[in-house]
């Protein structure tokens, strides 16, 4: 499985194509994010994002992220 750490620039699939990002927390523990509760532990992490474009911030598991230079 990837892993990732704050900081790395990451790239994932959104309804409006290929969107990429830098890591701005890592959570190991379940969560709250936009009302729902996000499952996270230290052997599935669930990965918070800043968009390079936007101020929008998302949350993906590492199955989705693709680790870019």
């Amino acid at each position: 499985m990837n892993r990732f750490k704050v900081g790395d620039h990451v790239s994932w699939n959104s309804e409006a194509g290929r969107v990429s990002g830098t890591i701005i927390k890592v959570h190991t523990a379940d969560t709250q994010y936009k009302g729902h509760t996000r499952r996270a532990s230290a052997q599935e992490p669930q990965y918070e994002i800043k968009s390079d474009k936007t101020d929008h911030i998302a949350m993906h598991k590492p199955g989705a992220l693709t680790k870019l230079d």
